[in-house]
């Protein structure tokens, strides 16, 4: 079966948005099954069905709760919706997941097995970069190919500077409508230090950086406080950025940051299982 024309324009209409979406494949199917290998639904974070179709209510429920939680954490999920007697022949039960398939008992008439991949299609994480100094440059350089979608925030003057970037924008202004997963950077090597960090205290965010000496920040956060920015705010500030890899170079520095980044982005996304395995090789 083919992807029909539109879940596949609304695919990529999301895609092009930055909307979160779990793309629903049926990857196999055994005996009478209401939908066959190939069929895709788009599945928003509330659970709906935007587009597409994966079959009835048998193999719904679940697959509906699987995309709530990879769209939550990221992970993909592989779900096997057979019938009861099925799933005690091979000595399983519904609900549990073993070696990384969750098994779901079908109760419709039909008694067919299908196989849904549920894969979590999820935006590209926001990363703004204020200030155009040599670590400012070389964060725009590493950044993408961890996945951020970059934008300098930087006077015209210095966009030069940032041959990669995928948004240039004029001063330090961060749009408002970036979402909370945003990550803000802020390295402006004391041109318009506290202008910049305003604009990247003003709204929340993921992850809020200065990058400059514990002093230095101490001394900003001072000023800022005296002009209004509240307490929390100012809590939520990192400084100095990046996490302690004794970093001394401008691209070590600049490493520690993304790496910091990272940590922050796939907090919590990693299951134990992955971690032991990986401990192990």
């Amino acid at each position: 079966m083919t992807l029909a024309p539109d879940v596949l324009d609304l695919v990529n209409d999301m895609k092009v948005r930055g909307e979160p979406f779990a793309l629903a494949t049926v990857v196999r199917t055994v005996s009478l099954t209401a939908a066959k290998a190939g069929a895709k639904a788009v599945i928003l974070s509330d659970g709906t069905i935007t587009a597409g179709w994966i079959g009835g209510g048998c193999a719904r429920a679940n697959v509906l709760k699987a995309a709530r939680q990879s769209l939550s954490d990221g992970q993909p999920r592989l779900i096997s919706v057979q019938p009861k007697d099925v799933l005690e022949e091979h000595g399983l039960k519904a609900g549990e997941a073993h070696e990384g398939v969750l098994y779901a008992n079908n109760m419709c008439p039909s008694h067919g097995t299908m196989d849904i991949f549920v894969e979590p299609i999820l935006p590209r994480p926001q990363l703004y970069i204020c200030g155009a100094s040599p670590v400012a440059v070389a964060i725009a350089a590493i950044a993408p190919r961890m996945g951020f979608f970059v934008s300098v925030c930087a006077p015209v003057s210095d966009h030069g500077l940032f041959g990669d970037a995928d948004r240039l924008i004029d001063g330090y202004e961060i749009p408002a409508d970036s979402g909370l997963g945003r990550y803000v950077i802020v390295s402006t090597q004391g041109r318009g230090d506290t202008a910049a960090l305003k604009a990247a205290l003003a709204t929340p965010s993921a992850y809020v950086a200065f990058v400059g000496s514990r002093k230095k920040a101490a001394v900003l956060k001072d000023e800022l406080a005296a002009a209004g920015v509240s307490p929390s705010e100012l809590e939520a500030l990192r400084a100095p950025a990046g996490l302690d890899l004794g970093a001394i170079t401008t691209e070590e520095i600049a490493l520690s940051i993304v790496a910091e980044m990272v940590e922050v982005r796939r907090r919590g996304q990693r299951r134990p299982d992955d971690q032991k395995e990986e401990g192990r090789t």
